[in-house]
């Protein structure tokens, strides 16, 4: 019956087959409705979470970062290599840089320590819209093995100096500590919290080279602070950058001021005490200034702006088309630590693009000229100095070299070659027998030095050792006499105290010729270089000549309520210019106490100095015998 085709048998419920299929289908669709509506529902669903199971969270999507003084953040990794994004406003807390774990040894060996397996397997894991960010490894920064490195005590060994001349030199301390203590109490009093303090009119100024940012005063006294062992400001100093220093800022500031002087103070600061806020503050500023380095050449603009991001040139520098050489050539020490102590490459990367940028642009007679276009990566004028815009460039190449334990090469063959064109080229012997550094437009000679040049006696001291064993003596010879030439521009002022810059000419020598030229704003570098000086030939005349400048500031630059800089240094009669400078706080102060301090108080083994005087240490991972030789 079956063969015959029009016989259709019926279906035990009585449907033939196409009434059956079509039930069938109406039937899988109603199931499939059902199932999908599940998957549709809120999370609070109770048939969802039956049905499904909990969905595990992927390690190393997310790390909890502890802020001093912050409650527990959770934050997603930040990504080693590309720059991170500014902070928006407000976003000054932990950063997942605070509590990454640092990979061992310095900055040649800080690859990701992961297998490129285990990083591929961590990029594939997440879903588009929350992926794990390399390395998966967090870092830390071992802050005790690191201190176990050191090679000498940071504050010293006390010497014996309960009679003779080393009780003169401890009295002397003593009373330098004083001024530092007065110096910080009127700023408390007056102006705590602000930039700087105005000691004539007792109050506080903020200026505008800072972005908005705050306390710079406070930042930049944090390490005079403790090397003094002044506890109590100390703390003081401490609780304010806890409770107080904010990030959230807008304005426009300079690239140059707030690394040497917040990101130099807040780094010294933590690898002097080992506190996390310091660390954290340091890494999100350092974060905030990337946007400077925008530009074809990877050169940065001068001035960057907190809030859009955006970066220009300061309109001084050849019409807003330059930047300067000391700005861009003062950036590499505290840029390498920020990466030490991050994680975060793009920071090194940075200051190594600026220096393949120098390396590989002509130099005319081998010398550095003060302005460079950051779009062409061309020079835009043949102006040389080794005071005002060039100075702290020559600085950064040998404390390169000397911070990463002699490993710099780069560092250190771009130094010499540079001294040895200024030698050839700007050195020149007055009259009256005094060595200056005189500055050059185009192969013609201004012959006069700033006061921001007298850093160089320092400098060159500090570079004499590692020189050519032919040039060793003529260095250090040198590095005398052009402090010498400095000293003789305070011996010839009535105060003591030397002018902004002086000239070799018309048979005057090392004097200002001009009132524009004659004021003192506290400065450090002559003091710098009394210190250098001394720590390398324990000449008793630096230590004299140092108390001379003690001995003037408490005279002329002491009023009632702080120091204050003078606008004439040639009138007994001191005119105020009614403000202390972090720098005095930061430097002079500083300079001048381990001046009269032993040898080992911020051992030069152990440490270098930026250039508004904050100490970063020396990197002795590679030390033989030093727990492992790695930091």
């Amino acid at each position: 019956m079956r063969k015959v085709p029009i016989f259709v048998p019926a279906s035990p419920w009585g449907l033939r087959l196409p009434q059956k299929f079509l039930f069938l289908l109406f039937l899988s669709g109603l199931v499939t409705l059902c199932f999908g509506a599940l998957f549709l529902l809120p999370n609070s669903s109770r048939l969802k979470r039956l049905f499904l199971a909990p969905r595990t969270q992927q390690p190393g999507l997310e790390v909890v970062a502890e802020v001093a003084g912050h409650p527990l953040a959770r934050e997603q990794e930040s990504p080693p290599n590309p720059a991170p994004a500014v902070p928006a406003p407000g976003e000054d807390d932990a950063s997942s840089q605070a509590n990454a774990r640092r990979r061992k040894g310095w900055l040649r060996r800080t690859h990701p320590t992961g297998t490129r397996e285990m990083a591929t397997a961590a990029r594939s894991s997440g879903s588009a819209a929350l992926r794990p960010q390399e390395p998966s490894i967090p870092f830390s920064f071992d802050f005790h093995a690191f201190q176990s490195r050191l090679r000498h005590p940071v504050l010293g060994t006390r010497a014996d100096e309960g009679k003779g001349p080393q009780s003169l030199v401890r009295a002397q301390r003593e009373k330098i500590k004083e001024m530092m203590q007065f110096a910080w109490q009127s700023y408390k009093r007056y102006a705590m919290g602000k930039n700087e303090l105005r000691p004539l009119t007792k109050d506080g100024y903020e200026g505008s080279m800072f972005g908005g940012l705050s306390g710079a005063t406070i930042i930049d006294s944090l390490d005079t602070l403790y090397l003094m062992e002044l506890q109590d400001e100390f703390q003081e100093a401490k609780a304010w950058v806890e409770e107080n220093f904010h990030l959230n800022v807008s304005g426009e500031a300079s690239l140059f001021e707030v690394n040497i002087r917040y990101i130099g103070g807040l780094l010294s600061a933590f690898y002097l005490t080992g506190e996390e806020v310091f660390r954290i503050k340091a890494i999100k500023l350092g974060e905030k200034l990337l946007p400077a380095f925008n530009t074809p050449t990877g050169i940065p603009k001068g001035v960057v702006n907190f809030k859009s991001s955006s970066n220009r040139s300061w309109g001084w520098a050849m019409a807003g088309s330059s930047s300067i050489l000391a700005e861009f050539g003062s950036l590499h020490l505290e840029f390498l630590h920020l990466t030490e102590l991050s994680g975060n490459q793009v920071f090194a990367e940075k200051v190594r693009n600026i220096r393949k940028v120098l390396r590989k642009i002509d130099k005319p007679f081998g010398l550095y000229p003060n302005f460079l276009s950051p779009v062409s990566g061309n020079w835009m004028q043949h102006h040389v100095s080794v005071g005002g815009l060039g100075d702290s460039f020559y600085e950064y190449l040998i404390k390169s070299w000397l911070m990463s334990a002699k490993t710099d090469v780069e560092a250190k063959d771009m130094y010499y070659e540079a001294l040895e064109a200024i030698e050839t080229h700007l050195l020149n012997v007055s009259p009256g027998g005094l060595t200056y550094i005189a500055e050059w437009r185009g192969g013609i000679l201004d012959h006069k030095m700033g006061h921001l040049a007298c850093f160089s006696g320092g400098m060159i001291a500090l570079g004499a050792e590692d020189a050519k064993e032919e040039k060793r003596a003529r260095y250090r010879e040198l590095a005398a006499q052009i402090t010498k030439t400095c000293h003789e521009s305070y011996a010839r002022s009535d105060t003591k105290l030397g002018p902004e810059a002086f000239w070799f000419n018309s048979g005057r020598e090392a004097v200002a010729t001009q009132l524009s030229e004659s004021y003192y704003i506290l400065r450090p570098e002559v003091v710098e270089s009394y210190m250098y000086l001394w720590r390398q030939t324990h000449d008793p005349i630096y230590r004299e000549w140092g108390w001379e400048v003690v001995t003037a500031l408490e005279k002329y630059c002491r009023t009632e309520a702080g120091f204050s800089g003078i606008q004439d240094v040639y009138s007994s009669i001191p005119n105020h210019d009614n403000k202390q400078q972090t720098f005095f706080l930061a430097e002079t102060l500083k300079y001048l106490y381990l001046l009269f301090s032993e040898d080992d108080v911020l051992s030069l083994e152990d440490w270098v100095f930026n250039t508004e005087a904050h100490p970063l240490p020396v990197n002795h991972s590679d030390s033989p015998g030093r727990g492992g030789g790695q930091l």
